[in-house]
């Protein structure tokens, strides 16, 4: 009951109602129309497209949903989802409410506000796939909630993800990693040139700045509603953008340049040009080093008071041409066999958002085989879980660094 009671009290904290956005198609046809209706019909799956690992997921739940379903699933590669979002918010500006581009997107956090403010998803959906009930919604609650907003069904779990950091421990000894956002800053100023951080809008670069500002604002509480006000803002991201000022001529390139990409960081890694990098997989070291991506030395380390994590999801646009065949895509997503092969670092060491204890043996059995390898942290070692601050922070706070420090 723990999920319940805490997307009540968020939507009530965040002014938002349980129910859909205005407009919604309340006639989502059922899980089994859907299967009976896709075959046949081509997928196109807008979805990041920067991580080899990712990618060759995705391909294999398109050979997937080819053989059980007949659906030509395409995955169109994006390098920002909000190039998506934008474009579905064309085609309703332009009148097109049918046959759109884009059948799913991979989504969360500010993206997922947008296009639920402007009425841009098709829904609510989730609750009618079969896997939905797998779901462990009052363990891991931010499945129903997505950066302090309910997703009302409108989005489907796809993925538990929660911040850390990959070092070498050839370098760095494991008894003195940081334990805080303080701590790292002191530990660049020991060690000049062998941090960074990805340039925002980049997530990995946008959830440093988040972590470091709820670290450092004395007004965390209000991180969890929207911002009122720009004078609210740059009061409560004062300490943030003064810690950033001190800290970024310690950076590689003295904070003149940052990695492109979590992958572009986690090379430097590979190539001793940084000692650290970023991860929102805790798996993710641990395949790495399998793929000979990272040296066998690589390890994995968080703060002690907690690291932001998030749940990611897949929702379907208003305007989606082949509606039935994403909501099946969807579904399978959270199956059990998708869901256990890409909590394999090997894949991706993406955490599932299923309650595994409450599977089938045979289901069950497909997590407990899994190797989670030398790198990754246990549950109890990853620690406390901080909540995503709102949307509106988060766009604000990249305008803001880009304005400070972007080329």
């Amino acid at each position: 009951m723990a999920g319940r009671t805490l997307l009540a009290g968020l939507a009530l904290a965040t002014g938002l109602t349980v129910a859909g956005p205005a407009g919604a198609d309340d006639g989502v046809m059922s899980y089994d129309t859907a299967v009976a209706r896709a075959e046949g019909q081509t997928v196109y799956f807008n979805a990041w497209g920067g991580d080899p690992q990712v990618n060759q997921y995705i391909d294999w739940v398109a050979e997937q949903v080819d053989t059980r379903f007949g659906i030509d699933l395409r995955h169109v590669k994006l390098s920002d989802t909000a190039n998506a979002v934008t474009r579905v918010l064309s085609e309703k500006t332009a009148g097109r409410d049918e046959g759109g581009s884009i059948d799913l997107i991979w989504i969360n956090g500010e993206n997922f506000a947008k296009m639920k403010q402007n009425d841009l998803l098709y829904g609510p959906f989730a609750d009618k796939l079969p896997n939905w009930d797998l779901v462990d919604f009052d363990e891991k609650p931010t499945t129903k909630i997505d950066f302090t907003i309910p997703t009302d069904a409108y989005e489907a779990p796809w993925g538990m993800a929660k911040f850390n950091f990959i070092y070498d421990s050839a370098w760095i000894d494991p008894a003195d990693t940081p334990e805080s956002m303080q701590e790292l800053a002191a530990w660049a100023e020991a060690h000049p040139g062998r941090l960074s951080y990805p340039a925002p809008p980049d997530f990995l670069g946008t959830t440093f700045l988040k972590q470091a500002l709820i670290e450092l604002t004395p007004k965390r509480d209000l991180l969890q509603e929207p911002v009122k006000s720009d004078a609210q803002f740059q009061r409560v991201t004062e300490p943030l953008w003064a810690f950033l000022d001190e800290l970024h001529p310690h950076l590689w390139r003295d904070g003149k340049d940052f990695p492109k990409s979590g992958p572009a960081q986690v090379q430097m890694l590979n190539d001793a040009v940084l000692d650290i990098a970023l991860s929102f997989y805790p798996s993710q070291a641990s395949g790495l080093i399998q793929e000979g991506r990272l040296p066998e030395s690589a390890r994995t380390f968080v703060f002690d008071s907690g690291m932001i994590g998030n749940t990611h999801f897949v929702a379907i646009p208003y305007n989606a041409a082949h509606k039935a065949g994403a909501m099946v895509v969807a579904s399978f997503l959270m199956s059990p066999e998708a869901q256990a092969r890409k909590a394999r670092p090997e894949v991706w060491g993406d955490q599932t958002v299923l309650d595994v204890d409450e599977l089938a043996p045979q289901q069950r059995r497909l997590f407990q085989q899994i190797d989670r390898g030398k790198a990754t942290l246990s549950p109890s070692e990853l620690g406390p879980t901080l909540l995503e601050p709102h949307p509106t922070w988060m766009t604000r706070i990249e305008q803001g660094w880009q304005k400070r420090y972007g080329s």
